[in-house]
């Protein structure tokens, strides 16, 4: 029950209300990680090379290039006078 007082501490600091069955529970589930952590750290990787991605594959790059023309006089033109000011699109503030 001593390890179950050490996972009960971590959750005091909580709102919630944690039940002994929820604590062994998730204790059990940490376990695992750890252990899996364990076995990982255990595994030889001496002269294998780090990898940017875990299929070592590279991302295909494509030309930045515009595809669109420019609307911004048009969209400008529809937006109602009070919203804009000097062409730009005045939103209400929704944060205080």
């Amino acid at each position: 029950m001593g390890q179950l007082t050490g996972s009960r501490a971590i959750t005091a600091s909580s709102c919630h209300t944690v039940s002994d069955a929820e604590v062994k529970t998730v204790q059990a589930k940490l376990n695992d990680i750890f252990e899996l952590i364990g076995q990982m750290q255990q595994v030889d990787t001496e002269g294998v090379e780090p990898m940017s991605h875990a299929q070592g594959s590279a991302l295909r790059l494509r030309a930045d290039e515009v595809k669109e023309i420019d609307q911004r006089g048009l969209f400008l033109k529809l937006a109602p006078a009070p919203d804009m000011e000097t062409g730009l699109y005045l939103v209400p503030k929704v944060i205080e």
